[in-house]
């Protein structure tokens, strides 16, 4: 917190002069807690205003016993229920200033809640526009998108390498290979080439093992590479089947991943140690994108009836304990947020965040780019 806490920059300088904007957030319900947001519009309100939405801690209503002000040096102020959060001013350019505003709308779910905020987190995605896919980055305030690629070419499945890089796959030569590309400045390097499909590179917690897909000896098969050594090892020899989708568990000791060994997608989970899979969906026709979370539960789209949902599921039971998150729709590629509650999932090349503990809650629509499709997100943990 205390890194926080001195890092705001001067909104005064990125707002306009007036007359404060009151939005109130009120409590509704034991979780919730009442704020009043004194703000003027602008960047800043327009940011502070989602992030405390969003984080299903605080919502916008009528009265507030906290009462979040900038002071007369510029400092943005929370104080009430026996708390003050404050961030020092600073002259910075309007990104970081936004950027600080994101530090203290987490700052500001920290201390008001037990669980963690996310709006200072970057998530990744893909622009698809026509046969043109770019790797872009974005917050869940909508703000400040910023594409990381520009080749005009196709962009697949792009998941973090650590917190300033991102894996993904590119067909810059007319194939797959795998990518790793700094998303500050869009530098990038050829990770992995193999003969026929390479894709699906998901980096271990350790960063150590990278999970990906490879179809170098026949049919698309699960493998292992050292990332530091460039070794490998087959995990998957299943004849007539493909694999894919690998995600870790958050130990870096199991992982999860898709394959239609039935004739139908389902999810699995494999001990790289032993090679044993245990299959961990019964429901459905299509049960992909898996996405394992902090929270220890698997975030996936499973096809019921015509209709796709997002849902959750413990690994230790599967699906038979898991439940639905959303209505029946066209969902995708849902990406658990760092607080382990909420899922930014696509919908239409949408983007929408879900919050799991309602079900099926309206979702916040939370991305949509003019004349292009928001695809496969990845939020930075």
């Amino acid at each position: 917190m205390k890194s926080v806490l001195t890092s705001l920059l001067a909104l005064s300088m990125i707002v306009p002069a007036g007359a404060e904007t009151v939005i109130n957030v009120q409590k509704e319900g034991a979780d919730k807690v009442t704020v009043q947001l004194n703000v003027p519009k602008g960047t800043i309100y327009s940011s502070l205003a989602r992030n405390l939405d969003y984080s299903g801690v605080f919502i916008l209503s009528q009265n507030g016993s906290v009462k979040v002000s900038r002071d007369g040096e510029g400092r943005l102020v929370a104080e009430g229920n026996g708390h003050r959060v404050s961030l020092p001013a600073s002259s910075a350019d309007e990104a970081a200033q936004l950027n600080a505003a994101r530090q203290f709308a987490d700052a500001l779910v920290t201390t008001y809640s037990k669980q963690k905020g996310f709006a200072a987190k970057p998530f990744v995605f893909i622009s698809k526009n026509g046969k043109k896919e770019e790797v872009c980055t974005a917050y869940a305030d909508g703000l400040g998108v910023r594409r990381v690629t520009n080749d005009g070419k196709p962009a697949v499945g792009p998941r973090w390498a650590n917190a300033t890089s991102v894996y993904y796959t590119g067909y810059l030569s007319g194939c797959p290979q795998i990518f790793e590309v700094t998303t500050e400045t869009g530098s990038r390097q050829r990770k992995w080439a193999f003969k026929g499909l390479t894709t699906g590179a998901a980096p271990s917690p350790n960063g150590g093992d990278v999970a990906m897909i490879l179809s170098v000896h026949g049919d698309p098969d699960l493998y292992l590479i050292d990332s530091h050594a460039g070794t490998w090892r087959r995990l998957t020899n299943t004849k007539g089947t493909t694999e894919g989708q690998p995600t870790w568990s958050p130990d870096g000791a199991k992982l999860a991943f898709v394959s239609d060994a039935t004739k139908r997608q389902h999810i699995y989970v494999m001990n790289p140690a032993d090679k044993k899979a245990r299959r961990l969906t019964q429901q459905g026709t299509q049960n992909v994108d898996p996405d394992w979370g902090e929270n220890g539960l698997i975030a996936y789209t499973t096809k019921r009836g015509g209709d796709r949902y997002i849902a959750i599921m413990s690994p230790e039971s599967g699906d038979a304990q898991g439940r639905l998150v959303t209505k029946g729709g066209q969902w995708e590629h849902p990406t658990w947020a760092p607080d382990g509650v909420h899922v930014l999932a696509e919908s239409g090349g949408v983007l929408y965040l879900i919050d799991t503990r309602e079900e099926g809650d309206e979702p916040k629509r939370i991305l949509s780019l003019n004349g292009a499709k928001c695809i496969t997100p990845s939020w930075s943990k």
